[in-house]
């Protein structure tokens, strides 16, 4: 259906051509032409800092019980599972960055219909298993529970913005904020929960948080996030493969503390994540090690006669990258789920 449309599947069910023409429905807010400007700009970032910040963003998923459990409970999120999961997160925002990629036919948007179906198929057979407490936990909406992994990137930057007392986007910021916005509206997010200004950013996803039950529990979160981080991500075959890891582990804890636990190291420790001397000095070298080759790109982007070579390097960076990132395993066989009752 996302590769050659749904009227070509033969007998389609009526669920599928609802999903697929929702996805394909686009808003007249959206703006394809800065849509792909802010494709083009976050490019950079991801062929420079998503390799070694991606797993302490992704450990933010476990530092809420409650935000968790959906996954949890199916069994799609594990200590076990989550090296997976943190790749199969990094494939889906890296490959919509792509040229053309949420375009109808591009990887991106199969990419995103594969995530939002996958994400529904986990709440679906929550509800109907009989174990999920809705007078408890409420009910388990995909599109809010996707808004933290959808948005955290415009949230954080409109954070720097207000601290330093600008309300409103540059350009740039602008695309940035539309390729996010889109890319959310794909996963099957309306647009009141897409913030258009810094402040209109921060309140939404701050009014869902503040909505989320309060709870930390070491069993699962502590179990998750010692899991997740002693996991080998990379290769580390070759001398070059150690030393990405090891830049890698200093660098996703330094953005664990400091994006999601207030700069708390004591509060890290807790949960059973170090950041020791050793650990700091990986974090700094990998932070130079992103700003020169983002400063490599975005000045390279901007130099006549260069700027289609660099462009070119960038995109092949990135596809070697989704190659090491490995085949995405968005799993929607319900036969596939065991759901467990809530601890």
């Amino acid at each position: 259906a996302c590769e050659r449309g749904v009227e070509n599947v033969e007998d389609a069910p009526p669920e599928l051509v609802a999903f697929i023409r929702a996805m394909e429905n686009t808003p007249e807010w959206v703006d394809m032409d800065l849509v792909e400007a802010g494709a083009r700009d976050e490019r950079i970032p991801m062929a420079s800092g998503t390799p070694f910040a991606i797993r302490g963003a992704f450990l933010a998923t476990f530092l809420n019980k409650y935000a968790a459990l959906p996954m949890t409970m199916t069994g799609t999120l594990s200590d076990e599972a989550s090296a997976k999961r943190v790749f199969e997160t990094a494939s889906f925002f890296t490959a919509t960055t792509l040229p053309g990629a949420l375009e109808r036919y591009g990887k991106g948007f199969q990419a995103a219909a594969k995530v939002r179906l996958m994400h529904s198929m986990v709440r679906f057979h929550l509800l109907s298993s009989g174990k999920w407490d809705v007078g408890t936990y409420g009910i388990p909406i995909p599109q809010v529970d996707q808004m933290p992994a959808g948005t955290i990137g415009t949230f954080l930057m409109s954070a720097r913005l207000l601290r330093k007392g600008i309300t409103e986007f540059t350009e740039a910021q602008r695309a940035t904020v539309e390729l996010s916005r889109y890319r959310c509206f794909l996963l099957g997010l309306p647009q009141d929960l897409l913030g258009e200004t810094p402040r209109e950013i921060i309140d939404l996803l701050m009014a869902r948080h503040v909505t989320l039950r309060e709870a930390y529990d070491d069993e699962t979160c502590g179990t998750l996030v010692r899991g997740t981080m002693e996991a080998n991500l990379f290769d580390r075959s070759s001398i070059r493969g150690k030393l990405h890891s090891w830049l890698e582990n200093g660098f996703s804890r330094f953005v664990l503390i400091n994006s999601f636990l207030s700069g708390d190291a004591a509060q890290a420790r807790t949960m059973g994540i170090t950041f020791s001397r050793t650990e700091k000095l990986a974090a700094a070298i990998a932070a130079g090690v992103i700003s020169t080759n983002a400063a490599f790109y975005r000045i390279g982007l901007k130099v006549p006669g260069l700027s289609a070579w660099i462009d070119r390097r960038l995109n092949a960076k990135i596809a070697r990258l989704l190659d090491t990132y490995g085949h995405a395993d968005f799993v929607t066989d319900p036969g596939q789920y065991t759901v467990n009752a809530a601890t």
